[in-house]
């Protein structure tokens, strides 16, 4: 493969450290690689001196004669009195980018609902992060360098940036290098991986499944003080082993060893045990949305809603933006009465929420990590274990330097994570997360992942990372068009969905137009749809989508009944745990043969996609 770019002995030093100690690589024709590596150790400015942004203080990047190098840094710049389309594709008429197949991708992809006329001073953050990264790919680069192209995106835009990227890259032309803490967009675009760490950059084949894995075989190796990262990752390779079948059905790593890595490794949740502490905690009874519906100044933005949360119950929640999900938090958290219908609350539940904002932290600017936490005497219950609250700070990569530091002296993903600690420490009952990855590193989102493994009560988390999503909870649902909806296809199905609505409103909006597409040869890609693209008859495809929609009534049957059997556990005297070991068998039974149903019903989604 011909070269393209490349960096010889780079040094970079601050007062402090030395941030990148003689680095050298390459980036040749077809590279996918993705950065990883704790915040501040030098991603992004290693992403600058590639782009030649910056200048090493010792080193040279070279560029082969004519290879055109495109970036996307973290800063979105609205320039007053320019327009969404002057930003996109300048001048050029409409005819001209319009019958470009690939601007018209791109358009589609991430300005749907942006107005071409728009002032950008106008836009919001994430509006204004969408035009920038169109503009860079509407573009004709030979290198792409992106950092943190996935910030502001939704999971349809993360899905749609993916597939472009893959597709644009399929024929092993052109080199990308991608800076993002989205654990699945790593895994669906790179082939290799860069991990920046105490001044080197390591590299890895294979996208981030396969980095886990060679990291875990190289901490292995390593010193004893690695011993507790190290179990980290075990832990989180177990679980993307015995994740869903549509990750494992493509493994990008060797399996066998990775089997032998984590023979013995327990499930990532200790499942009967944190029902038995719930169901202690809690009673039988948490939270009940009854036929609600739910709005602001007189507007209805849900309605019809109805959902049971259990005293276990870990629920993941999709929408796009403006959906309804920050209303349906807000009818959870009791921050919003019902329009109409009932909310029913156990006499016990105390909910805590976590949210964007991270508002709580204001006030605490000028004070010290350490004093702020000194406050709470009181331990913290993870899952069997007591844990004292500087040893929570531990757990979320507060070393005894960064205790002594201020809060307002924090970096972004620092505070969140602090955030996240203080609200544990308040000992809520019920927790609530809202999008509770930004900011964060992959090592950091592991640590918060590994801590809510042992959350004993109901976990609900809004979030466009579906890696998080899949990780943490067990059940997602969707804010779709006033309604929640539950998904017991998880992601995949929600994209399915979003797709199918918008197909039926391009459909909508005229039949004449589609006809001209297909007729072109290049309207089913350009479009994105499934259309006929499977190969299956007519007939076919009605007899997999009526068997898909018998799955999924089944699927939601079994899951009501395992719900049923496990708020049956409450009933049970909490110190017999052999008759709570019993029902529980119950509800993973039931549980299992769900799973099996869901199993069928994805293999059905992939063949309706082709």
């Amino acid at each position: 493969m011909a070269h393209l770019l490349g960096a010889q002995a780079l040094h970079v030093a601050l007062p402090d450290r030395v941030l990148l100690d003689s680095i050298t690589l390459g980036i040749d024709e077809g590279d996918r690689i993705g950065v990883v590596g704790r915040n501040g150790d030098g991603k992004s400015t290693l992403l600058r001196l590639l782009a030649r942004q910056t200048e090493p203080h010792s080193g040279r990047v070279t560029v082969r004669g004519g290879v055109r190098v495109g970036v996307l840094d973290q800063r979105d710049e609205a320039t007053a009195g320019a327009t969404v389309r002057e930003r996109v594709v300048g001048d050029r008429p409409d005819h001209e980018w319009a019958s470009d197949p690939r601007i018209r991708d791109v358009m589609g992809g991430l300005l749907g609902g942006i107005d071409l006329e728009d002032q950008l001073d106008s836009l919001s953050g994430g509006q204004l992060r969408r035009v920038h990264l169109a503009e860079l790919l509407v573009g004709d680069w030979d290198v792409l360098l992106l950092d943190e192209p996935t910030n502001h995106l939704d999971v349809e835009g993360i899905a749609w940036l993916a597939q472009h990227l893959r597709s644009r890259w399929s024929r092993g032309s052109g080199g990308l290098v991608v800076i993002t803490h989205d654990r699945w967009f790593l895994d669906e675009v790179c082939t290799r991986m860069w991990e920046v760490h105490d001044g080197v950059v390591d590299p890895f084949e294979g996208g981030y499944a396969a980095y886990v894995l060679q990291r875990v075989e190289r901490d292995r190796q390593a010193a004893a003080i690695e011993s507790k990262r190290q179990n980290l990752m075990r832990k989180e390779l177990a679980w993307l082993r015995r994740g869903a079948p549509a990750r494992t059905s493509k493994p990008k790593f060797r399996i066998d060893a990775a089997n032998e890595l984590i023979a013995g490794e327990p499930p990532v949740r200790d499942t009967v045990e944190l029902t038995r502490l719930a169901t202690t905690r809690l009673g039988r009874d948490v939270l009940d949305l009854l036929d609600v519906d739910a709005g602001y100044d007189g507007t209805t933005v849900i309605q019809d809603v109805t959902l049971h949360i259990g005293p276990a119950d870990r629920i993941g929640v999709l929408g796009p933006n403006g959906a309804g999900k920050s209303t349906l938090l807000a009818l959870i958290t009791g921050d919003l009465a019902p329009m109409a219908g009932r909310v029913k609350r156990g006499k016990t539940v105390t909910v805590r929420q976590v949210s964007q904002r991270m508002a709580g932290l204001e006030e605490l600017g000028d004070q010290r990590i350490s004093d702020v936490v000194g406050r709470y005497r009181t331990s913290y219950r993870a899952g069997k274990d007591e844990v004292s609250p500087g040893q929570l700070l531990e757990r979320l990569g507060f070393t005894a330097a960064h205790q002594k530091v201020q809060v307002k002296e924090l970096s972004g993903g620092q505070q969140r994570r602090l955030d996240l600690l203080l609200t544990l420490l308040e000992e809520p009952n019920v927790l609530v997360l809202d999008e509770p990855t930004n900011d964060m590193d992959t090592d950091m989102l592991a640590a918060m992942e590994d801590l809510l493994d042992t959350w004993s009560g109901p976990l609900i988390v809004v979030s466009h990372d579906r890696y998080l999503l899949e990780r943490v909870t067990d059940s997602q649902y969707a804010v779709l068009d006033g309604h929640v909806r539950h998904l017991p296809g998880g992601v995949e199905q929600y994209l399915q969905v979003r797709a199918e609505a918008e197909q039926s409103s391009v459909g909508a909006a005229g039949s004449g137009a589609r006809s001209t597409a297909s007729g072109s040869g290049s309207g089913t890609d350009d479009a994105g749809g499934a259309g006929g693209a499977s190969g299956l008859s007519g007939a076919e495809r009605r007899s997999a989508e009526k068997e898909m929609g018998a799955l999924e009534r089944k699927v939601q049957k079994l899951r009501k009944d395992a719900d049923k059997a496990r708020h049956a556990m409450a009933e049970v005297d909490p110190a017999d745990y052999q008759e709570l070991s019993r029902r529980m068998e119950k509800v993973r039974v039931a549980e299992a043969e769900a799973d099996e149903l869901e199993e069928r019903w994805l293999e059905l989604s992939m063949e309706l996609d082709g």
